[in-house]
């Protein structure tokens, strides 16, 4: 979101589920995107996040140094959208509020254009600064070669004394009159290249590492321009009073060249990062280029094209082969096979019949067909996964709290270490100790990075977003990642989960003595079922529904939830559900018991039916088993995952069907409740859980899991409650997800090691550590390649999972 537009948007107080670390419900509150300018390192990000923590009335806020933007939930009676906006500007920072009349589209757009037009400015930069800076040491090559070797006493930039080496033979054959150049007027010429490349090319470093000082900070830009501030006044020193240096028998050194190639590979790096920066949303991108610009409809009797941003809701479209379906909607008429992988992760096309959904963006590949179109714009199938992607890049994982807690003490931490080299070098060393002195406590300043800290995590999470995006598994953010990472149990609901959720009638078993035909007893219960929304209800009135048997109308209508159902129809109480249910209504059973065991046993589900008190039939209900559920289940089984399983249905009906899917650990007979009970008794035995369901009854369990996985073909309540939602009803997505949070994880530790270990290392040799040992002192140029290229670094392990598979 690194636009300048402007976006307020209000929030639900009481939102449907609600995960049992969360607040609890409070007043109304109001949410502000931000988009956030002149964020170079984590420090910044840092600074930007402790204004907004200490703001009054701000009760949530998320800085993403990778986007250059700000969430913030805020107290509206309490603070403003405005008052948050001042905040970070009064940190130095520039800020501007979202629009909310830009779509997620629009503003992923804007900040594409804008990465693109900073990795130009960079790039551009970057090159005229190194062809001036190779430029500045083939000209400092006779300044140096004139001192005589007891002037300079061996101290120079140990980098250009290897330059020097085999560049000065190079230039006295085929450039001798470059020695013959007046040395004065050489110093001149480079000095103003300098102060060119440092107030166009570097112009940035200085300004805003003075608008941190005037704010009491200090950041990246802090340590660039103290260390080439440093060498550039020293050599300007040198040059328009070299007696200075003179008179104490030292060559007055420059380093204009440094200065030069410093900013030169500090700009290459930035530019390397940004263009890798703009890799890591790819996947976004991709989303975003799926949903064509024009659509085919009929309106007024006549086939039009148009825009699709007139197209209204109830509008027919007409949709050829090779076309992108361009909003969601019903088919009507026609047949065809769609091809839903960029959305889903499914590689098959998807056969699509009158009646069936279609989801805009995705792409018809054989059938012309119309369909009305139902949802559109912000609504649309599309729209929710780019809001949903964009809102979990923008999301910090848990794991980010350690770089901060060091970026916020690290650029103080490093002036420090700065002056203390210097001060060690200017006493301890007899030889032109300022020389020394200079160089080391400038290539420790430059060499220091918490742009890598910055980075090692935001980068990953981007990536794996958009992974998990392009594999059909949409993954709620950072912490959802990190969490999924460390599950050690995975929780399977068993009807539409580790089953097709399409469940049939297989037989119906009259109870013995009963006075009903089995045509009027499925013409009750379908009656009773066809106001409950429950796949087991459903599938009776389906059965019914293919006998073209008329319903009764029903009165007093009730759902006992994870039980049955009961309705009076006809003049009759009529009671349908599971053993639960009967025995609530004190029921007796025991004339059909031994069918019930029957039925279990073959892994179907008993369904009681019992007329005014008295069981009348018994219905048997199959619902086949996922082709693809013993595959997983052994698979979470190898990765080494405990799996268990949890219902409502009959004991024994629930381990057949368990026994089929290879799980051992089943809980049968639960309500939504008991659901929740055994998760929280897992938890309190140490486990991390991981839930896996679709329905509304999964809701709650969904949302006290550690990690909450809805199947997309679920309800909406169960999605909400989630923390991973699979865009395609196959249980397979379940161990890409797991495997992908757990390699996304492996990559942050990476990131977060190399950059910690990057500094830890290069900053004592910068110092000179390994001088007095070995004689290596690192030179300002090197220092500089080796910061632009740490975050670089940082940034290229990170789109290594681009590259992840789930067979890995």
């Amino acid at each position: 979101m690194n636009t300048v537009i402007a976006k307020t948007e209000r929030t639900q107080s009481h939102p449907p589920m609600r995960k049992r670390d969360e607040p609890p419900d409070m007043a109304p509150t109001q949410k502000v995107s931000l988009a956030v300018g002149g964020m170079t390192c984590a420090a910044c990000q840092i600074r930007v996040q402790r204004a907004l923590d200490k703001e009054p009335g701000i009760l949530q806020a998320s800085v993403n140094l990778m986007l250059k933007s700000a969430e913030v939930t805020y107290d509206p009676g309490t603070t403003t959208a405005d008052s948050v906006r001042q905040a970070i500007t009064q940190t130095g920072y520039e800020a501007e509020i979202n629009s909310p009349d830009h779509t997620d589209q629009d503003e992923q757009a804007q900040q594409e254009q804008t990465q693109a037009e900073e990795f130009r400015s960079f790039r551009n930069k970057a090159i005229v600064s190194g062809i001036l800076g190779v430029v500045a040491m083939v000209l400092s090559m006779p300044l140096m070669g004139s001192r005589p070797p007891h002037a300079h006493g061996g101290v120079t930039d140990p980098f250009m004394q290897w330059i020097m080496g085999w560049m000065t033979p190079v230039l006295t054959s085929f450039a001798p009159g470059l020695y013959e150049l007046d040395k004065t007027w050489l110093s001149v010429f480079m000095l103003a290249m300098t102060i060119f490349v440092m107030t166009w090319a570097g112009r940035h470093f200085y300004t805003r590492a003075w608008a941190a000082f005037r704010h009491h900070s200090a950041d990246m830009n802090t340590l660039v321009a103290v260390g080439t501030g440093a060498a550039f006044l020293f050599s300007l020193l040198a040059t328009l009073a070299p007696e200075v240096f003179l008179s104490r028998a030292m060559a007055p050194e420059l380093y204009y060249e440094a200065v030069i190639m410093i900013i030169a590979l500090i700009l290459t790096g930035n530019a390397l990062e940004s263009r890798a920066k703009r890799q890591t949303s790819a996947a976004l991108r991709k989303l975003m280029t799926l949903q064509p610009r024009t659509a085919r409809i009929i309106r007024d009797g006549r086939e039009r094209q148009i825009p699709v941003e007139d197209m209204r809701t109830g509008d027919m479209v007409l949709v050829r082969p090779g076309e992108r379906i361009p909003v969601d909607g019903t088919l009507i008429a026609g047949t065809s096979a769609v091809d839903e992988s960029m959305l889903t992760g499914e590689s098959m096309p998807v056969d699509k019949r009158p009646g069936d959904r279609l989801i805009g963006g995705t792409m018809n590949t054989t059938g012309a067909f119309q369909y009305y179109a139902t949802t559109l714009g912000t609504d649309s199938v599309l729209s929710r996964i780019v809001h949903l992607m964009r809102e979990a890049q923008g999301s910090r994982a848990p794991i980010q709290k350690l770089a901060d807690r060091v970026s916020g003490i690290f650029v103080p931490v490093v002036l420090s270490l700065a002056i203390a080299t210097f001060m060690v070098w200017f006493v301890m060393v007899d030889t032109a100790p300022a020389i020394r002195a200079l160089v080391a406590s400038v290539s420790a300043l430059i060499i220091a990075c918490p742009c890598a800290m910055g980075l090692a995590v935001p980068t990953a999470v981007m990536v794996a977003t958009g992974k998990g995006a392009e594999l059909g598994v949409l993954i709620k953010g950072g912490e959802a990642l990190q969490r999924a990472s460390q599950v050690t149990t995975i929780v399977m609901d068993k009807t539409g989960t580790l089953t097709e959720g399409q469940p049939a009638v297989t037989e119906i078993l009259s109870a013995p003595g009963t006075t009903h035909s089995a045509k009027e007893i499925l013409r009750l219960v379908a009656s009773v079922e066809s106001s409950s929304e429950h796949p087991l209800g459903q599938a009776i009135v389906r059965h019914a529904a293919t006998r073209k048997y008329s319903l009764f109308p029903v009165h007093t209508f009730q759902a006992m939830t994870g039980r049955g159902a009961i309705g009076m129809v006809e003049g009759r109480k009529v009671a349908v559900g599971n053993h639960a249910l009967m025995s609530e209504l004190d029921i007796q059973t025991n004339a059909i018991q031994q069918d019930v065991e029957r039925f279990a046993r073959e892994g179907k589900t008993p369904v009681y039916v019992a007329i005014d008190g008295i069981v009348e039939a018994l219905i048997a209900i199959a619902d086949p088993l996922k082709a693809s559920s013993l595959e997983v289940v052994a698979r979470l089984h190898r990765m080494g995952y405990q799996v268990t399983m949890l219902t409502g249905d009959h004991q024994r009906t629930a381990e057949a069907v368990a026994s089929m899917a290879g799980i051992t650990r089943v809980v049968a007979g639960v309500l939504p409740e008991g659901k929740v009970a055994e998760i929280t008794r897992l938890q309190s035995a140490g486990e991390v859980i991981a839930m896996v369901g679709d329905g509304m009854n999964d809701a709650p369990a969904l949302a006290q899991a550690d990690i909450g996985i809805a199947m997309g073909a679920g309800s909406d309540i169960a999605i909400e409650a989630s923390d991973v939602t699979l865009m395609r009803n196959d249980l397979r997505a379940v161990g890409s997800a797991i495997g992908l949070a757990r390699q996304t994880m492996k990559t942050m530790k990476q990131n977060l090691f190399w950059a910690f270990i990057y500094n830890i290392v290069g900053i004592p040799v910068a110092a000179g550590i390994l001088f007095p040992i070995w004689d290596i002192m690192l030179s300002p140029i090197l220092a500089s390649a080796a910061m632009a290229f740490s975050s670089v670094s940082v940034v290229t392990n990170s789109l290594r999972l681009r590259m992840w598979s789930p067979e890995n």
